[in-house]
């Protein structure tokens, strides 16, 4: 049974604060975006496969490397101490607990050397979020830390080049004492945090270089030939993304950008593989986000729903339980493994569903 995120966001709002509440929970603009993101999933059919053996579901993968149980990894998410007193300790505790990859954001209320202890502890795995920040020492001195204490890749964030203008209550901000800024501190110009303007596809190979030899995934790409630039412009993945619909209000839903950036990437050199976050809530999501080309998927509200209802405990139940529907809807679907989801979601429309191509027995 799916997780009932509804329910969990219900029960984070009576427990958190209303300002740390809008802070997460809002978007940008008139919050079309953020509308959209979950409601775009909706649009996407499924045409299961009959006849297949499906007594062993598998939902393990690879993703750079790195062995995991699901597919379903954590987004990274500012400062989760505001959510609840562990902060990212229990989201990594969390996600190493079911198996699942760690996306840890520069804004992180705890060291990235705790955080990393606490995934080591578990066997789990971990990458670190990043901007090319405007003091650029910084961005180097972090990316040199990360690297040291065991992070398997960054995530350059692209799509900031400013910060999205929000209509909630962002009084929040104020609750983010000093010592929050737990791997970016001490800071006199809080503007020099932010991403530079400046950034530019060659920022890639940059990082991957200051950090010794990172690999480097692109996240908050949405056109298909931006992901074909980053793939050439040495990108080890890129992530469909429109940043929760925090950054430009009207920008296209990440399902509905998803196929088309998939495709793209599929005829270039490289074996670039694509990635999918972005209103992803149920089993059946995460099938249609790899059925049309995603290796992973990525949430990031819910993780912080969860921590704050849960802590380490709400983080692993709701990670685990998207797993567990994942591979109850493979099964329905025919496919007991995850390459075997390919080819089995597409777009409704006048004509039929689009994108959806049978496939012999195999």
């Amino acid at each position: 049974m799916n997780p009932d995120i509804a329910r969990l966001q219900r029960q984070a709002r009576e427990l958190l604060p209303p300002a740390v509440y809008d802070y997460y929970a809002g978007g940008s603009g008139r919050e079309r975006t953020l509308r959209a993101n979950e409601r775009s999933w909706r649009r996407n059919w499924l045409a299961p496969r009959v006849l297949r053996d499906v007594r062993a579901v598998d939902t393990t993968t690879r993703l750079l490397g790195a062995g995991l149980r699901t597919p379903v990894a954590v987004a990274p998410t500012a400062y989760q101490r505001l959510a609840h007193p562990e902060g990212e300790l229990a989201t990594a505790a969390g996600a190493a607990r079911a198996g699942a990859l760690l996306v840890l954001s520069t804004r992180s209320t705890r060291r990235l050397e705790d955080v990393a202890a606490q995934v080591g502890r578990a066997g789990g795995t971990w990458w670190l979020q990043v901007y090319v920040m405007r003091d650029r020492d910084r961005t180097i001195d972090l990316v040199r830390r990360a690297a040291a204490a065991g992070a398997q890749a960054l995530v350059l964030t692209a799509d900031t080049p400013v910060v999205g203008r929000k209509h909630r209550d962002t009084s929040a901000m104020e609750l983010i004492a000093a010592d929050m800024l737990a791997n970016l501190g001490p800071v006199q110009d809080p503007a020099d945090l932010h991403q530079s303007a400046g950034v530019t596809f060659a920022d890639i190979a940059w990082l991957s270089e200051v950090s010794g030899g990172l690999p480097v995934v692109v996240k908050g790409v949405l056109r298909p030939d931006d992901a074909l630039a980053c793939a050439a412009a040495g990108a080890a993945a890129v992530i469909v993304s429109n940043h929760g619909g925090r950054q430009l209000d009207g920008a296209l839903p990440a399902a509905w950008a998803l196929p088309g950036v998939a495709a793209a990437l599929a005829q270039a050199p490289g074996q670039v593989p694509v990635y999918v976050d972005g209103g992803i809530r149920t089993g059946e999501d995460v099938l249609a986000a790899i059925a049309l080309g995603a290796q992973a998927v990525f949430v990031g509200r819910p993780v912080l729903w969860a921590l704050a209802c849960g802590g380490a405990d709400g983080v692993a139940d709701l990670l685990s339980g998207l797993t567990d529907a994942l591979a109850h809807a493979m099964a329905l679907a025919g496919a007991p493994s995850l390459p075997q989801v390919a080819g089995i979601a597409g777009v409704a429309g006048v004509a039929g569903v689009a994108g959806i191509t049978g496939q012999p027995p195999g």
